[in-house]
Parts: structure tokens; C-alpha cells; sequence
């Protein structure tokens, strides 16, 4: 790889961190908005949703420049990478909230801290899996 190529991709990758950065802001800013009417894991879910949208349009747009190709195979393998982040973020989500944060004396920020860990987790293989499937 020259080294262009490999300025290209750490431009790239730096491009897909801050609009993956949105787009996990708006889900974790949201999941407080929705924890007002449903219980922590549902609100997670749909938090969830409010980032996946939010990263598919600038993900798009921005770090893959892909709004020249068909937008509905695009889509459909964005939601197939998320999805698989989802079961990450909600796994590790819960498993932190419900015992690890409270085993170690963390109880009052339990759930604001799991989440956070949850939706970081998911980074690099979201990268690698949009970037080899998702707008190739």
C-alpha cells in the first residue's frame, strides 16, 4: 500500500470516528430522552435506531461517499452490519448496567456508564464491516 492509500484511509477512518461520534451522541443522548417513558433496555433499542440513522446518512455522504450508488442494497447491508452492533452495544449494555458496574460498587451511574461502554465497543467492526460490505 502507498503511502497516499494510506493517508486516504486514515483520513477516512478519522472521517468515520466523527461522524460515528454524531451518530453515537445522538444515540446515547436520545436512550435519556426515551429512558423518560420505557425501561432501560428498550430504551437502549430505540436509541439505537436514532444513531443508525443518523450515521447511515453521514456515513453516506461523508466518509464512503457512496450517494452515487443504488441507496436500497446500501441500506439493507448498513441495517445487517448494525444489527450485529446492536447485539454488542445491548450485550455489553446490560451485562455492565445489571451486574459488572453494580459487583463493583457502581450503582447510581450504572446504566449512563454501561451505555456508553455498550456503544463504544462496536467501532471497529462497524468500520470494517461497512467499509468491505456495506458501501463497497
Amino acid at each position: 500500500m502507498s503511502a497516499s492509500q494510506q493517508a486516504a484511509g486514515a483520513m477516512q477512518f478519522g472521517r468515520f470516528l466523527m461522524a460515528g461520534g454524531l451518530a453515537a451522541a445522538a444515540n446515547y443522548g436520545s436512550r435519556f430522552l426515551f429512558s423518560i417513558w420505557f425501561n432501560f433496555e428498550v430504551a437502549v433499542v430505540f436509541a439505537f435506531f436514532v444513531g443508525l440513522t443518523t450515521g447511515f446518512l453521514l456515513m453516506r455522504g461523508f466518509v464512503f461517499d457512496a450517494s452515487g450508488r443504488p441507496l436500497l442494497p446500501q441500506l439493507w447491508r448498513y441495517v445487517a452490519v448494525n444489527f450485529l452492533a446492536l447485539l454488542q452495544t445491548l450485550i455489553i449494555s446490560v451485562l455492565l448496567a445489571r451486574w459488572v458496574l453494580p459487583a463493583i460498587g457502581i450503582h447510581e451511574l450504572a446504566e449512563p456508564i454501561a451505555h456508553a461502554l455498550g456503544v463504544a465497543v462496536p467501532v471497529v467492526t462497524s468500520y470494517f464491516g461497512h467499509k468491505l460490505a456495506t458501501f463497497r
